[in-house]
């Protein structure tokens, strides 16, 4: 297969979501000496780009993000090591976990996917993360945005005590804090006193990268 070739069925299969598909083609574009990032930026990222266009148009549901993301997900565990040797930059730190008192994962993980696609460096913390361990988190990794995701409306109450945590330590106007999940609403994140609601993943590397790009504009202001 010539490289073009390889890049579109990349971006075919990542598309249907055919796993083992995209990771053959990986190490086949790499056996051919093909650059890493080439492979994301022509052909994984526009592919998940593409998924997120037809999920917001209704042609996709969640079921086909997810396979999309997983597929791209096993090529991003060949390439990631590869990227970082080559100094790809990264256009932003995010710290994401679900909060205390819930173990929903699948809407989250398929967020850090895309987050991941789009390039950001992302630190999932995982399930149940008590407001304690995102201040500590926070003050370990630096990160630029930071995402609590609830799927339970009995667990939402702990975007409040997660601010709260935030405020009480320092850190609260160091980072961006987003919010997300199921029963999340806008009015609920501006209630809570977030900068940032996302009503699903492919809106929330959107709206990730434009919280992002008002905070610099305003830092170099």
């Amino acid at each position: 297969m010539t490289p073009e070739e390889i890049l579109q069925g990349l971006y075919d299969e990542t598309l249907v979501g055919n796993g083992p598909r995209v990771l053959e083609l990986t190490h086949e574009a790499l056996g051919l000496g093909m650059e890493p990032q080439s492979l994301l930026f022509d052909a994984l990222i526009p592919s998940l780009e593409e998924v997120g266009a037809r999920f917001e148009r209704g042609d996709f549901f969640v079921p086909e993000m997810l396979i999309a993301g997983r597929a791209m997900a096993g090529s991003m565990e060949v390439l990631r090591p590869l990227l970082a040797e080559t100094g790809v930059q990264t256009i932003g730190t995010f710290l994401m976990g679900t909060v205390k008192g819930d173990v929903h994962d699948i809407g989250k993980n398929l967020v850090n996917i895309m987050l991941e696609g789009a390039g950001f460096e992302v630190i999932d913390l995982g399930v149940q993360v008590a407001p304690e361990k995102f201040v500590e988190k926070i003050q370990e990794h630096q990160p630029d945005i930071v995402g609590f995701s609830a799927f339970l409306t009995t667990t939402m109450p702990m975007f409040k005590a997660n601010m709260n945590a935030l405020q009480k330590a320092g850190i609260r106007d160091d980072v961006i804090v987003m919010v997300g999940g199921a029963p999340v609403t806008q009015e609920y994140a501006d209630a809570v006193g977030a900068d940032g609601y996302a009503p699903d993943a492919s809106a929330t590397v959107k709206r990730a990268k434009e919280l992002l790009e008002q905070k610099r504009a305003l830092v170099s202001a």
